[in-house]
């Protein structure tokens, strides 16, 4: 997959930033030594965390070094780092880890849907934390939204359907909320998960492509030439215009779920 574009992720930022906040908001730490931005993108999420706490040594965390360049000319303060989450560990390969230095909060905002085998995955980010430290993640849970099918169905059509191959591999199949419930209630003081649907208030049928060319749409449309990608983004906002009609005052409700986990480890 082709590099980010932190400009065009960064054009509905207000409305992407929504769901970081109200995640931060249910961690129940007063204080972090250490805390860590899984995926943290151009550093929205970021600025939250120090912001939230100010003594606290931050880092961010990114596989796109495009983002990486737009993170750090917003918080010169924090420190960011290239790595994959999939591999990432609070030190280095090799090394065991010092129960000094792990990680009071980990915060994974829209990162980890990115990431294969949540069932390994999200067990060894809750290792990894200090005692009494917190695991705080938000994803997407759009995969059956009119925005997300309509992108898989026409992946399944010609003349796209070769380039971009098996469209159900190109994004990680989430857990129902109860199951990661239950991956992290066995090792956990306490877990607190919800579902929350955001009703964002679009211009028209062009600006929800906008919005998810940022994100969900970039793996189709990287695998196609510049013609191809032209006819897909062409047909996929007609059809998106039939799936999100007007409403009484013009605009368009783009309605996008996420689920949220927090997860806290015994002191």
């Amino acid at each position: 997959m082709l590099d980010w574009n932190p400009a065009l992720y960064r054009r509905y930022e207000d409305e992407r930033t929504r769901p970081a906040q109200e995640l931060l908001a249910r961690v129940p730490l007063t204080e972090a030594a250490r805390v860590v931005d899984l995926g943290c993108g151009p550093g929205n999420s970021t600025e939250l965390l120090v912001q939230r706490f100010p003594k606290a040594q931050v880092l961010g965390t990114d596989n796109s070094e495009a983002m990486l360049v737009s993170a750090r000319e917003r918080l010169p303060q924090a420190h960011f780092e290239l790595s994959d989450i999939a591999t990432w560990a609070p030190q280095e390969q090799g090394q065991k880890q010092d129960p000094a230095q792990a990680p009071n909060l980990i915060y994974a905002n829209a990162s980890l849907q990115w990431v294969p085998d949540h069932e390994k995955l999200v067990p060894r980010l809750f290792d990894a934390l200090a005692p009494g430290g917190v695991l705080a993640v938000q994803m997407p849970d759009n995969r059956q939204e009119p925005t997300h099918r309509l992108m898989r169905e026409l992946a399944a059509e010609a003349p796209w359907v070769e380039p971009i191959g098996d469209a159900d591999r190109l994004r990680t199949r989430l857990l129902p909320l109860s199951g990661y419930y239950d991956l992290l209630a066995p090792l956990a003081a306490h877990v607190d998960v919800w579902h929350t649907i955001y009703q964002h208030r679009m211009a028209d049928a062009a600006s929800i492509v906008e919005w998810v060319r940022g994100t969900g749409l970039k793996p189709f449309v990287d695998r196609l030439s510049p013609d191809l990608q032209a006819s897909y983004l062409a047909e996929y906002e007609r059809r998106v215009n039939e799936a999100y009609p007007p409403r009484t005052d013009g605009k368009r409700l783009l309605a996008f779920p996420r689920m949220f986990i927090v997860a806290q480890k015994k002191a």
